[in-house]
């Protein structure tokens, strides 16, 4: 079985030895080359354990008198319903403790990665779109950059990717993480999808950074006030191309 990829779900499991042999090796690797998520698996562990060494022992305490089954007065119960309620509720019990756990042990999202996890939640959404992709239309861009501009409340400029076989299909206004956001979507003669997502940024300026997510993949980067994500399929050559060609036509875009 591939390593990649490896989602939020295998890593809870792997948390609580639940994955098969092959997979759990798998994550492992996947830990080992990516250090962010090794580090939430190590709070959700230390959150487990901690949950075990604090409640543990209950489940070795005796069942208090009152609660003794033969006791009751109502025999007409059988035993074996009674134990059918009592596992519904441990179920129930134990699933939102987990979650709660969960919940509480997970550090509090980057804000380059929430940033990111927009952009390609858009372009998941937007680039399968066969008759509206965008709002406005690649041909109305003097429109486009006024309209989202004003919107977005600073010069809107959208590069100009001809040189990569790549034209402009239009482009859309979005919620964004820090505020309004920009999405533009350029297509290649071949049918492939580019999108830009451009919104203020929510940090210092980076350097661009890759990241993949199965068959898709972005590039980050922040600059000034602005923050970026160019999204497209994996191919990681080719997306950090587009990228830094993105990068360069800023100075030459027209606002």
């Amino acid at each position: 079985m591939s390593d990649f990829p490896v989602t939020e779900e295998e890593l809870h499991a792997h948390v609580d030895g639940q994955l098969p042999a092959d997979r759990a090796a798998a994550v492992e690797r996947w830990l080992a080359e990516h250090p962010d998520d090794l580090v939430r698996v190590a709070a959700w562990r230390a959150q487990a354990e901690a949950i075990r060494a604090r409640y543990g022992a209950v489940a070795d305490e005796p069942v208090p008198a009152r609660f003794d089954l033969g006791r009751l007065e109502r025999p007409a119960r059988s035993w074996k319903g009674l134990a059918a309620a009592a596992a519904v509720v441990a179920f129930l019990v134990g699933g939102f403790t987990g979650w709660i756990a969960r919940g509480a042990a997970a550090p509090a999202p980057n804000p380059v990665d929430l940033f990111t996890s927009e952009a390609m939640e858009a372009h998941r959404l937007y680039v399968v779109e066969v008759r509206h992709p965008v709002e406005v239309p690649g041909e109305e861009r003097p429109h486009l950059v006024q309209w989202l501009s004003k919107r977005l409340g600073y010069a809107i400029r959208i590069p100009d990717l001809h040189a990569l076989g790549l034209k402009l299909v239009g482009g859309r206004l979005l919620p964004g993480p820090t505020g309004a956001a920009a999405f533009f979507m350029y297509e290649g003669a071949g049918g492939e999808r580019f999108t830009l997502y451009c919104a203020r940024a929510a940090g210092p300026d980076t350097a661009m950074r890759y990241s993949a997510g199965g068959p898709l993949a972005s590039v980050y980067w922040a600059e000034g006030d602005e923050a970026f994500v160019m999204s497209g399929e994996a191919d990681r050559e080719r997306l950090n191309k587009v990228a830094q060609t993105a990068y360069r036509g800023m100075e030459h875009a027209p606002r």
